[in-house]
């Protein structure tokens, strides 16, 4: 991520790995894996932890910049 992106706070199953587990919480890297295993799945996204930790020092603006990822995700 480059100086001018916005941190990325949403990521589709696919996305999810159990080295992410930090990033996806338990659950997220764990649907990830599950998907990668082709388990059957449903198409779904996880928040990222970091984005839930700044959203309870700045809820209004989070969610300012999540709404579009999420929207996005649920196409």
């Amino acid at each position: 991520m480059t100086s001018t992106e916005a941190p990325k706070y949403v990521y589709d199953f696919s996305e999810g790995r159990k080295e992410l587990k930090n990033l996806l919480g338990g659950k997220g890297a764990n649907l990830g894996e599950m998907t990668h295993l082709g388990l059957n799945i449903p198409p779904g996204f996880t928040i990222t932890t970091e984005a839930y930790l700044i959203y309870f020092n700045d809820s209004e603006n989070l969610m300012a910049k999540i709404k579009p990822m999420v929207l996005d995700h649920l196409k």
